[in-house]
């Protein structure tokens, strides 16, 4: 792995990626290496039918490196930006199911990764979900928009972008970030039964067909969105 924080196991026919900074799980360059590098294994090993992202106890992921976001390399910040866009666009289209197993908080770039997900667990616990970047004075990029409209609810879409509102887990489920809750001691056992039913019942050639159908434009326009932000030098600050 390119990170220490990024740790794999298989399991059921699972690859389960641990994500554990010992912190707040940020997406840094080299944990999204890490990530890409696990699911280049799941997607070339036919053993593998599915995988699951965990977080640490009380953190899922707090969102890109506030180092990098918050220093003066704008180049840095863009391209962690574009990186982190590549990431959730590569688990929207993956091409074995990927199952979220969301310990606790998932901010920013963390929600977007649940987007990303084809199944969400989250824990039920105090813990805060959404998309806070208005909030800490933050446009989110276009991609991140493309996922959002293809994920949340119509409902609740200008307040979790626009006024930034951050719910819990529970609440979560209604807006689009969180498909169930269950206990925190459950989530991980949970989420790998779900990826390993999956694993087992889906076709996978099927499977492979039906997102690109799916998914296909909306894959296709965040991948034009983040070579486009990469390319223009578009900040998010």
């Amino acid at each position: 792995m390119s990170s220490a924080a990024v740790t794999t196991e298989q399991q059921d026919g699972v690859l389960i990626v641990h994500l554990d900074d010992g912190k707040a799980n940020a997406l840094s360059f080299e944990v999204i290496a890490a990530i890409h590098e696990a699911l280049d294994a799941a997607e070339t090993d036919e053993a593998i039918g599915a995988v699951v992202i965990h977080g640490r106890p009380g953190r899922f992921c707090a969102g890109f490196d506030l180092g990098v976001m918050f220093g003066d390399d704008m180049s840095a910040i863009i391209n962690l930006v574009a990186d982190g866009g590549a990431l959730v666009q590569r688990l929207y289209g993956c091409s074995v199911p990927v199952v979220a197993a969301s310990t606790g908080h998932a901010l920013a770039g963390g929600a977007l990764v649940l987007l990303g997900c084809d199944v969400r667990v989250g824990a039920d616990i105090d813990a805060k979900v959404g998309l806070n970047e208005v909030a800490i004075k933050m446009v989110l990029p276009d991609w991140a928009f493309t996922i959002s409209r293809a994920r949340l609810s119509n409902r609740h879409f200008q307040r979790a972008l626009a006024n930034a509102r951050i719910t819990t887990p529970r609440e979560a489920v209604d807006v689009g970030f969180i498909d169930e809750v269950v206990a925190a001691d459950q989530v991980l056992h949970r989420s790998v039964a779900i990826a390993a039913e999956l694993a087992t019942t889906l076709d996978a050639s099927a499977y492979q067909r039906t997102i690109a159908k799916l998914r296909g434009p909306v894959l296709a326009q965040m991948a034009e969105q983040v070579d486009n932000d990469r390319a223009g030098g578009v900040s998010p600050l």
